[in-house]
């Protein structure tokens, strides 16, 4: 009993310290920001979890039955789950140490009303819910609030539950290297260098095996740049492991897993998983392409959603799993899970995305959410990332970018080329990312690789999302006036943004007019660039404006994604398709020669008079 006591008391000082985060509507764990809390343990309350050892089969997810009881039952009761278990002052550290308590510990890392699948709770107290646990480095306990939210009273507190293993490899995501035939895999575990040596065994689909070493990073809550993430939000990432897979051979299937070697020589596995290596830059085969932005994570027990913020995640999850086989790679360009300093909602990302990310590339560009702090060199100054400013997102996934705290990089895939922009660093003419951007552009063999395709996260071209509109600009100030003249100049196909939650389509552009009359079969020389939001993946929807604007073509107000076909060098299809039924809404072709990408266009080749 001593034992729980500590760890109410624990939970009750955590309460007292939440603190919030600013993002598109609050995080659901912010809507917790109480200095209030009261301790009110109850002897004739109790809540039971079930089976207190879980993932005994291997398994890093797990459904677990709550069972409560409350003698004095509210509506406004909640459960929530914490992890480690133990919240009590002498297992928390304070992040001043010349401050005395309350100390700062870990918020919840995910809660539901006591009444969500019990409707009698009120009249019985009693009531009962199924909760998806994930294998997250530590064990677990649920505890019982009455006093809603804002005046949340501590009740009761569950027994111990926790995984077989809490520190096994878990959640591989792929990512192509810096050279188009190596594929790195990263993974997180709870085995630092001290402890044993990380590596992956893989090898050619019914061939022989070879072992590659990882490097292990971590960080700790100093690496924060501020609330909640270096306060009620932290919780220790454990150990981020990369390995580097060279001279594959290209379209060949591999097999792999993920492995730590300890030091008495005894091994600890994944379970095996398999991918396809990339193509050849130019080659000419089948390839596709989904790209998609601000899909964040959702709970497959409905918990955390207070605000029911991005109930359409698991939405476009489900639709990418479903129709794997027909994807080679996928881009998710920013505000990828909306921790926005919780950082225990990073590990929920990765196990929602691991059938998909373990099996294709899944390559990520950094939003507002990931990156922005005041005062940390962030183009903008404002607070969405929560604290993180930068360091989850540029440890948890790999990029092939010369320095990952700069995060635009270009990639190959087969006949494309994707330049990706970091939208949160300044992008402006002169800037270092300008320059990295032209030569993107620039470098890239057309006739080998002609579907050239510009990412990023923040609108830099085109969009009637309302707030743009409100502003004028129909994107970033300063965005288009930066970028088109390049845009222009290296005749790119196709720009893709996220940020603006829907879906949305223009003519092929340049300098607000459109290039071509047509809307769906382009057939020649676009005379400019089509610029496509793809915010849709998954966090609520943003209205468009009432205005009609010339060069805006299809809007959709709803959860979707976009899918590139590449046929041959001559011929492409774009696809948006939407999370509900993964059915086709808007479409068109592009079929061409060599010669089309040659031919001369407004802005696209160099003056020349008479005499030259």
């Amino acid at each position: 009993m001593r034992e729980l006591r500590l760890i109410f008391f624990g939970i009750l000082l955590v309460l007292g310290t939440f603190q919030v985060a600013s993002s598109h509507g609050d995080h659901p764990l912010s809507r917790i920001a109480i200095r209030k809390a009261i301790y009110a343990l109850n002897d004739n309350a109790y809540v039971k979890a079930s089976p207190a050892v879980v993932g005994l089969k291997g398994q890093n997810s797990e459904w677990v039955t709550v069972e409560y009881s409350s003698p004095n039952p509210s509506v406004d009761d909640w459960i929530a789950v914490f992890s480690p278990s133990n919240f009590s002052a002498s297992t928390c550290s304070a992040e001043n140490p010349s401050v005395n308590p309350p100390l700062l510990c870990s918020a919840p890392i995910k809660y539901q009303y006591a009444n969500y699948s019990s409707p009698q709770y009120k009249g019985t107290g009693k009531g009962s819910l199924k909760l998806m646990l994930i294998n997250q480095r530590s064990d677990f306990s649920v505890a019982l609030f009455s006093g809603g939210l804002l005046k949340p009273k501590l009740v009761a507190v569950s027994n111990k539950i926790a995984f077989t293993n809490p520190n096994a490899p878990v959640y591989p995501r792929l990512a192509q290297g810096k050279i188009w035939n190596e594929m790195t895999v990263t993974w997180t575990s709870g085995y630092g260098i001290n402890e044993a040596e990380a590596f992956v065994q893989w090898g050619r689909k019914g061939g022989d095996r070879t072992h590659s070493p990882a490097g292990t990073l971590t960080f700790d809550r100093g690496s924060m740049c501020g609330a909640p993430a270096r306060t009620v939000g932290w919780r220790d990432p454990g150990y981020i492991h990369t390995s580097f897979l060279k001279e594959l051979w290209p379209n060949a299937m591999y097999t792999y897993k993920v492995g730590h070697r300890f030091f008495n020589s005894t091994y600890i596995w994944s379970s095996e998983y398999q991918f396809k290596a990339s193509p050849y830059p130019g080659q000419n085969s089948l390839q596709r392409v989904v790209i998609f932005g601000d899909m964040g994570k959702d709970e497959a027990d409905g918990s955390n959603e207070y605000n029911d913020f991005q109930y359409a995640s698991l939405n476009t999850t489900r639709q990418l799993i479903q129709d794997l086989k027909n994807i080679d790679i996928v881009f998710h360009i920013g505000d990828i899970c909306y921790a926005n300093g919780y950082i225990s909602q990073w590990d929920q990302f990765t196990a929602q995305i691991e059938p998909i990310a373990s099996t294709v590339p899944y390559m990520i560009a950094s939003g507002n959410h990931e990156r922005d702090w005041p005062g940390t060199g962030s183009f903008y100054g404002n607070k969405d990332s929560g604290g993180e400013c930068g360091v989850l997102a540029e440890t948890m996934f790999y990029v092939p970018a010369e320095n990952r705290a700069k995060f635009w990089y270009s990639t190959d895939y087969g006949m494309f080329r994707f330049c990706v922009a970091d939208t949160e660093h300044d992008w402006r003419e002169g800037t270092e990312q300008y320059k990295f951007i032209e030569h993107c552009l620039a470098s890239v063999d057309r006739q080998k690789q002609p579907w050239l395709i510009f990412l990023a996260h923040r609108v830099l071209g085109y969009s009637s999302g309302i707030f743009y509109a409100v502003d004028g600009s129909f994107a970033e100030p300063m965005g288009r006036e930066s970028l088109q003249k390049l845009w222009q100049k290296y005749k790119v196909d196709i720009a893709i943004y996220g940020h603006v939650h829907n879906y949305e389509r223009t003519c092929p552009i340049y300098q607000n007019i459109c290039t071509n009359k047509e809307k769906n079969y382009y057939k020649g020389t676009l005379n400019g660039t089509i610029h496509v939001v793809a915010g849709g993946g998954g966090a609520g929807l943003a209205e468009f404006t009432p205005l009609q604007t010339t060069w805006s073509l299809y809007r959709d107000y709803d959860y979707g994604f976009v899918k590139l076909t590449a046929f041959d060098h001559s011929n492409l299809l774009f696809e948006y398709k939407k999370s509900s039924d993964g059915k086709v809404y808007d479409s068109f072709r592009i079929s061409r020669d060599y010669r089309d990408i040659l031919a001369c266009t407004v802005g696209s080749c160099p003056s020349t008079t008479l005499a030259s």
